[in-house]
């Protein structure tokens, strides 16, 4: 395959933390470090979260324009991509980092179970979230956790909440949500090309062990890859993964495998149809 494969790396998240793995970054000065290891590695997108000083997620949209402002810095073109996730805030305090203008935030379209709670995503904030999104022209990106989610992307585009081709993410082996199965991923993929047509730029994000399992599906399909900490703070069952950057490292890998190359950031850019960087 010749398609530019887009690395997308999940830095921090709002779960796990340094007593999972020390080397989960959660000051913006550990983020940013953490990140431009990965940038070099080969990731083109980064998908932040932002913590408190005790490591508890927050919505803060000050701790989110530092970080913006440091991973435009020091990882030059590298697309930044805020997390609008229910469990770093409630209600509209989810979106309150969107005037920032990120080139892309996550859009989670309906609601679902996670390991101990229900990930809400009630419509009247969905519809404000991506409303807010079009306003400040940031490009969302749908976390689908449910083949629901993908048919209410298509929904959404259709009624023009949505601008451009929805950039769907399949998240697949989270606990009560949709377990990593190869037939599942078959039909969310025919899903996609059926909703949004045979080229759509899709996505696929594993959890925990299965993050290899999906960029290995995803890389040899033609889609595009995510991978490190928030979703996977091992690198095997027996070895905590050291960095960020070395979970991108074993994706590109993937990508060799596959003889797919790495995107460059400007690929990943003309591929996602993002603002061009001032």
């Amino acid at each position: 395959m010749t398609k530019p494969c887009i690395i997308c790396v999940a830095i921090t998240g709002s779960v796990p933390t340094k007593a999972d793995n020390p080397a989960v970054p959660v000051t913006i000065t550990e983020q940013v470090e953490s990140t431009q290891a990965a940038f070099e590695a080969g990731a083109t997108i980064a998908h932040c979260h932002v913590r408190n000083d005790d490591e508890t997620p927050t919505s803060d949209p000050d701790k989110f324009a530092a970080l913006k402002e440091g991973l435009e810095k020091h990882c030059p073109g590298m697309i930044v991509q805020l997390s609008t996730g229910g469990r770093s805030g409630a209600g509209q305090a989810r979106g309150g980092m969107l005037p920032l203008r990120p080139d892309m935030a996550s859009l989670s379209v309906g609601s679902n179970n996670f390991p101990t709670r229900v990930y809400e995503n009630p419509p009247d904030l969905v519809d404000w979230l991506a409303a807010e999104m079009i306003t400040h022209d940031v490009k969302p990106e749908i976390e689908a956790f449910d083949l629901s989610h993908i048919l209410k992307a298509a929904e959404m585009h259709k009624k023009g909440q949505i601008k451009d081709t929805p950039y769907v993410q399949f998240v697949m082996g989270v606990k009560n949500a949709m377990p990593a199965a190869r037939e599942v991923f078959d039909f969310y993929l025919k899903t996609v090309k059926r909703l949004f047509g045979e080229d759509a730029a899709w996505c696929a994000a594993g959890i925990g062990a299965n993050q290899v399992i999906l960029n290995d599906w995803a890389i040899s399909n033609g889609g595009h890859a995510r991978t490190g900490l928030e979703d996977n703070v091992r690198f095997d069952r027996d070895t905590l993964a050291p960095s960020n950057a070395a979970l991108v490292k074993r994706t590109v890998e993937v990508c060799d495998k596959y003889e797919r190359p790495v995107a460059t950031w400007q690929e990943a850019r003309e591929l996602l149809g993002l603002r061009p960087v001032l």
